[in-house]
């Protein structure tokens, strides 16, 4: 079985830039920057031959590049325990085009529609049992954080493997965005 997902790599630069902010709140396990990206949709669980489908079906989609820029932080849920702190990214329709895109292939392949809103945010760790003091203070004096603009050639398939020190992700392929 493949755990799968569809996402955006973060330059290594921008990556190591959140990176320098990731500190100071008791009980978050952070990302590490290899593994920080802008997760387009989840899939979930599937077989081999699905799997397969699923790469090819990709292949066949066609969309432009663009520039994206992390900017902002917060923490889901908003009104309840917060659970995992992010980094948001400025509004690009482009990203929402090629999520839709996306999802238009995997519904076409008999896969349910996405159902939450689309938030598109790079998870920067889980929070457990975190005093809101904390992270209050934290987002205070980092929640104006904003990277330069980088460009966006390609989006990726990842599988992914739960472990107890985390999920690791590996590209199983991926795929060019069109140069305007």
């Amino acid at each position: 079985m493949y755990r799968l997902f569809v996402a955006i790599d973060l330059p290594p630069d921008i990556a190591a830039q959140l990176q320098g902010i990731c500190y100071g709140v008791p009980g978050a396990r952070w990302v590490q920057p290899e593994q920080m990206h802008l997760t387009l949709r989840f899939i979930g669980e599937v077989d081999g031959g699905v799997f397969r489908d699923i790469k090819e079906g990709l292949a066949d989609i066609k969309a432009p590049g663009f520039a994206l820029q992390v900017k902002g932080l917060g923490f889901f849920p908003p009104r309840k325990t917060p659970r995992v702190l992010w980094a948001g990214i400025a509004p690009v329709e482009q990203v929402s085009g090629l999520r839709k895109r996306i999802d238009t292939v995997l519904v076409g392949m008999g896969f349910a529609p996405e159902g939450r809103k689309f938030s598109p945010h790079i998870t920067l760790a889980r929070l457990h049992d975190t005093p809101l003091v904390r992270l209050s203070c934290f987002l205070a004096g980092n929640g104006l954080f904003a990277s330069p603009e980088f460009p966006v050639s390609e989006f990726h398939l990842y599988s992914s493997e739960l472990t107890s020190k985390g999920a690791f992700h590996t590209i199983e392929a991926s795929y060019p965005l069109q140069t305007v």
